[in-house]
């Protein structure tokens, strides 16, 4: 269950990540609104997810699962560039996220 609330986590932060934009600064009331419920629940299930998994863990994979698919949805649909650099740093995170659940 712990995988699954961690699961749940990542997609309402994932939302509220791609939602941000859209807010304008929360001047935009209705994805404001879902911007804000996404983090709460997002918050809500991550804490969950802590009463089985160790936090080093379960952070690393929020961040790294969180890093590279908020980086598609920023490539793919906001159409926003990313540099060589930028995927190398990506790939020495997911690397590290790597290493840390096989051997943390």
């Amino acid at each position: 269950m712990a995988y699954i609330n961690l699961a749940l986590a990542i997609i309402l932060e994932l939302l509220g990540t791609s939602l941000l934009k859209t807010t304008k600064g929360f001047t935009v009331l209705l994805p404001t609104l879902f911007c804000l419920l996404s983090y709460g629940f997002c918050f809500f299930f991550f804490a969950r997810s802590l009463n089985e998994l160790n936090l080093s863990i379960a952070y690393a994979l929020w961040c790294g699962i969180g890093i590279v698919v908020s980086t598609l949805v920023s490539v793919l649909i906001y159409k926003e560039a990313i540099t060589p650099w930028g995927i190398v740093g990506i790939l020495l995170i997911l690397i590290g996220v790597v290493i840390l659940n096989l051997f943390g």
